[in-house]
Formats: structure tokens, C-alpha cells, sequence
């Protein structure tokens, strides 16, 4: 056995412990870990100080279960169109259209059932279908036409609310007809107490709408190549992602959940409007979306913060309305609260930086 040289000695008797770095986190820097791993946790924070604060400024009256009730009931569809909105937004793309397809898809539920004569399942079988059509479109000009989400949904939102009022000849639906004609339209009107709560069945349809879909994103394989495909698309396909087939299924989905929300809407508002398409539903679903914690820039977010988004805006409308401050402050503090929002996004972004 050849003799050791003698390098090999010193290195056999040298130190073999491996150099470690012990960092120490500042108090800000565990908050901006926390919340870059929690990120439903900023709107609900939100949430409970906008109820604590009017609370306090108002009193009992707030803290109703009427007042509590008639929140949920007033953001139903905003929460609907919202989550719609999230999935895209996931992907780092966005949806201008969201709010017509909504509209047009509630104009044909109604036309086929009142006008056409046809059974409610039916009609609101079309109606979805409808809905779902106009997002695979959607989904079609952006992962293989590779447009701008932006662009494709700006004029898509022109065609689909030009059909809509081509289509109705800006004729309203009555209340009356629906509810003679068409009862199952007016399903998610269905009330009903819960102590002395009163829900309807459009909150409860919102609530649960949006557990299965934080399940879905959370806990499948198709979730996590949302997020994938939103994060970074380029490495998402050298990855194995199929990311044109799911860009596809996020627009076509989020097309069927408008369609959705226009059932919703019909049970909400009773009567069925070709003039609702001039209403910023989409504007506000994106509010609640970007409040929510959804980074426009794709990849992150939790679509819980979306629900509690949603609740933010119809807290503050609420407690402003009881206040009887000028309605100029609710569109005021919801600037503040965007921008709040996208500012605190950039900051907790910093952490995978």
C-alpha cells in the first residue's frame, strides 16, 4: 500500500464542518414572508378593520343581520364575475368581456324561455352555452392567434355587446313573465333564514362556487399549471405544460362562469335587461380581483382574496350609504384601495425577487 502523501494528511485532519449562515429576519421582513405566502391574508386584514371602523362610527345598526345579509346579497354577482376574472388574471392575462358575455348570456336565457317558449333547463343550458362560447373564443385569439389578452377581450367585448342589443332590439324582459313563464330563471332569488340572517340561494351559489375553485387551484394538477402558465409561460412549456390547452380552459371557463353569474343576475334583479351591458360589471369584478390580492402580473394570488375583495367594496359602499356620505367617496377610497393594493403587491413580490 502506497505511503500517504503528504497533502493527503492535512487533509484528512482538516475541519469538515460545513460553513452555515444564520440570517436573521427582521420583524417586516417575516410580515412580507407571511403574507407572499398567505395571499388571501392582506384583504381579509382589510376586511376586518373596514368592518371594525364603520362599526365603530356607526354602531349596532351596522352589525345587523340584515345589514350583514344585504352585503352578501349585493356582491353575489360581483363575487361570480370576479372569480371568472381571477383565473384569467392568473395567467397573467386579463378580460374585458367578462360583464357582456354575462348580459347576452342572461338576454338568451330569457328570449328562449319567455320568448321561444322553450323549457327553463333549456334555456339555461343555451345560456351557459352561449356564455362558454364567447370564452373559448377568447380563448381561441389568445393562445393560438397569440394576441394580446387585453386586445382580443377590448374588441370582443364590442362584438358581444353589439350582438346583444342587435339581437334583444333593446326589448326588456318583465319581472312578471319571467316568474309566469320561466320560474327556474328566478331559482337564485330563493330565500331563506339562517337564525335571523337572510340568505339567498345566488350567495350561497357564490360561496360555494368559489370553494371549488380555490379546491380546484389548489389541489390539481390543472391548478398548479395555472399558476405555472401565469408565473412564467415560457418555462411553463419547456416544463411539459400544455400551456395553449390551458389558456383555452381558463378563458372557456371563465366565458361559462359569466354565463353563470347571468342566471344569478336574473334571480337578483328579477327583470331581464339588454341595457345592463352599459353597467361596469367587469370594472368592478377586476376591482374586486386587483383588492383581492390577485397579482395582475400573474402567478399569484388566492381566489378567496377575491370573495373578501368583493366583501371590502360592499362593506365600504354600505357603511358610506348609512353614513349618508356623497356617493363620490366610495369611488374615492376604491382608487385608494387599488392602488393600495397593487403598491402592496409589488412590495410582497420582492420576496421571490
Amino acid at each position: 500500500m502506497a505511503q500517504a502523501q503528504e497533502f493527503e494528511k492535512v487533509l484528512s485532519s482538516s475541519d469538515t464542518s460545513v460553513a452555515a449562515f444564520d440570517e436573521h429576519k427582521s420583524a417586516v421582513k417575516r410580515i412580507q414572508h407571511f403574507l407572499h405566502s398567505t395571499p388571501a391574508a392582506v384583504p381579509l386584514i382589510v376586511l376586518v378593520l373596514a368592518i371594525i371602523v364603520f362599526g365603530i362610527t356607526i354602531g349596532g345598526r351596522f352589525f345587523s343581520s340584515y345589514t350583514l345579509t344585504l352585503i352578501l346579497q349585493q356582491i353575489a354577482i360581483i363575487g361570480i364575475l370576479g372569480a371568472a376574472q381571477t383565473l384569467v388574471i392568473l395567467t397573467a392575462g386579463i378580460d374585458l368581456s367578462i360583464g357582456v358575455i354575462m348580459v347576452i348570456s342572461a338576454v338568451i336565457m330569457g328570449n328562449c324561455a319567455v320568448s321561444y317558449g322553450m323549457p327553463s333547463a333549456l334555456a339555461v343550458a343555451i345560456g351557459l352555452a352561449a356564455g362558454a362560447a364567447c370564452g373559448l373564443l377568447n380563448g381561441v385569439l389568445v393562445a393560438y392567434m397569440k394576441l394580446p389578452p387585453f386586445i382580443v377581450t377590448l374588441g370582443t367585448w364590442n362584438i358581444v355587446m353589439a350582438t346583444n342589443f342587435i339581437y334583444s332590439a333593446n326589448e326588456t324582459i318583465r319581472d312578471t313573465d319571467v316568474d309566469t313563464q320561466a320560474p327556474l330563471l328566478h331559482l337564485f332569488a330563493i330565500s331563506f333564514k339562517v337564525g335571523t340572517a337572510v340568505l339567498t340561494l345566488g350567495v350561497i351559489a357564490t360561496v360555494l362556487l368559489v370553494m371549488i375553485l380555490w379546491y380546484v387551484l389548489n389541489h390539481t394538477a390543472w391548478g398548479r399549471h395555472v399558476y405555472a402558465v401565469g408565473d412564467d409561460q415560457e418555462a411553463a412549456k419547456l416544463s411539459g405544460i400544455q400551456t395553449k390547452k390551458v389558456l383555452m380552459t381558463v378563458y372557456t371557463l371563465a366565458g361559462l362562469i359569466a354565463a353563470f353569474a347571468a342566471w344569478v343576475s336574473i334571480g337578483r334583479n328579477g327583470s331581464i335587461s339588454p341595457s345592463a351591458a352599459v353597467t361596469d360589471y367587469n370594472l368592478q369584478a377586476i376591482t374586486a380581483t386587483v383588492i383581492g390580492g390577485i397579482s395582475l402580473f400573474g402567478g399569484r394570488g388566492s381566489i378567496l382574496g377575491t370573495l373578501f375583495g368583493a366583501m371590502i367594496v360592499g362593506v365600504v359602499s354600505m357603511g358610506l350609504n348609512m353614513l349618508g356620505a356623497d356617493p363620490q367617496w366610495k369611488v374615492l377610497l376604491t382608487g385608494v384601495l387599488i392602488i393600495g393594493a397593487v403598491a402592496v403587491d409589488q412590495w410582497i413580490r420582492k420576496v421571490s425577487a
